[in-house]
């Protein structure tokens, strides 16, 4: 027997994507691309995955999409012609092109996925701030574990109060495999994330102490009021620090912590968060990114468990999977890709947009390019008080 759909039961057509970088021997492109197909809410049509078109077309030709481009801002101009052109774009390249690339699509009224930190340097971070908030576009920044389950669950609990008055934020992102000089052996992730001219004046504060930061204001709402930072490049010869400590004043009175290393021997992807309030403390560790740990004051110390009893709506949400199967770095990164599609499909079809739908935008973006630029004018002043100049 052969069965009819109803047409209220068809599915949207799937979200047009395209993307600029993520060719041959790139590593965050792959992971965008299996963070899109996820929820299946996106097809990749076209693609300036290389500054040069051979390589471009090659890289097309292994993932089977249909148009390549040589260049970004001619791929701009005419997938915003066609009927059947890209509604949106990811941009994944080194953080040098960030702002020019983004600008193209914003000004074709394409929507935009871009890869963190939002732009090298501080300048253009505010003029990109500026194109995006005068756009009718959707600006969607992928600090990718704001999108894990129990670090909704941690933003729930902090901002409906459960925690009290925050006091004390410490977050660490603590890594080791800058901890040799590996680009100048030639490795190409070490090349560009070490090199000013495409990552910016700012190393592993601009690669991982950005997520660092992002993460605790995520969770607890605070805004950045002053940070004195001591930054070191300690591998001979790098032009970028590779590690630092940063205090952190935040608005309201709390104090906090935050250490990023790149250079840690030891350490693999070890993102850490604790929050303190006046009622109760969090732990998460994105090692183990399926479990909050919770210590209510003068009570024992407990474990939520992303899927398991004691869990809210937000955690929910996002999890997809039952309590004990472990979701993690690219479901955190689907979440991400799925909150920006619901948010581009109410748009396409002419709706409010789900309220619930969260995901890190221009203003994150801008203040995490503020947060690098005031760690690099402190420590340039031996750790010195200083206020981000957003």
């Amino acid at each position: 027997m052969t069965q009819t759909v109803s047409a209220q039961a068809r599915r949207a057509p799937r979200i047009r994507l395209g993307m600029v970088g993520g060719g041959q021997g790139a590593f965050i492109g792959g992971v965008h691309r299996i963070a899109a197909r996820i929820d299946d809410q996106y097809e990749l049509v076209a693609g300036c995955f290389s500054s040069t078109p051979g390589k471009s077309t090659a890289s097309a030709a292994e993932l089977g999409v249909g148009r390549a481009y040589g260049d970004f801002a001619q791929m701009a101009m005419r997938e915003a012609r066609r009927k059947d052109g890209i509604e949106a774009v990811a941009i994944v390249t080194p953080n040098h092109l960030h702002a020019p690339v983004a600008r193209e699509f914003l000004k074709r009224g394409i929507h935009v996925i871009c890869d963190k930190p939002l732009t090298a340097t501080l300048p253009e971070a505010r003029k990109l701030a500026k194109a995006a908030r005068g756009s009718d576009t959707l600006f969607v920044l992928t600090h990718n574990y704001t999108g894990y389950p129990m670090v909704r669950q941690a933003r729930a609990m902090t901002l409906a109060g459960e925690l009290g008055e925050i006091r004390l934020v410490q977050v660490e992102y603590a890594q080791d495999w800058l901890a040799e000089p590996i680009e100048q052996a030639g490795n190409k992730q070490a090349g560009w994330r070490t090199d000013p001219a495409q990552s910016g004046a700012g190393g592993a504060i601009g690669d991982i102490g950005t997520h660092a930061f992002n993460l605790a204001g995520f969770v607890t709402g605070l805004e950045l009021e002053a940070l004195a930072a001591d930054l070191q490049s300690f591998v001979p010869g790098r032009a970028v620090d590779d590690n630092g400590h940063v205090l952190l004043r935040y608005q309201g009175g709390a104090r906090g912590m935050l250490w990023c290393s790149q250079v840690a021997s030891g350490c693999e992807n070890a993102l850490r968060l604790r929050v303190y309030g006046t009622r109760a403390g969090i732990e998460w560790a994105q090692e183990e990114p399926n479990y909050l740990w919770v210590a209510p004051l003068g009570r024992p110390r407990y474990r939520l468990s992303r899927g398991g009893a004691g869990t809210g709506a937000e955690a929910a949400r996002l999890t997809r999977i039952p309590a004990g199967h472990p979701e993690g770095y690219l479901e955190g990164f689907a979440n991400i890709y799925a909150e920006a599609a619901r948010a581009i499909l109410a748009r396409r079809a002419g709706v409010v947009p789900d309220p619930a739908a969260t995901f890190p935008g221009i203003r994150e973006g801008l203040e995490g390019v503020a947060f690098v630029d005031a760690c690099l004018r402190s420590s340039r002043r031996n750790g010195a008080w200083v206020a981000p100049a957003l």
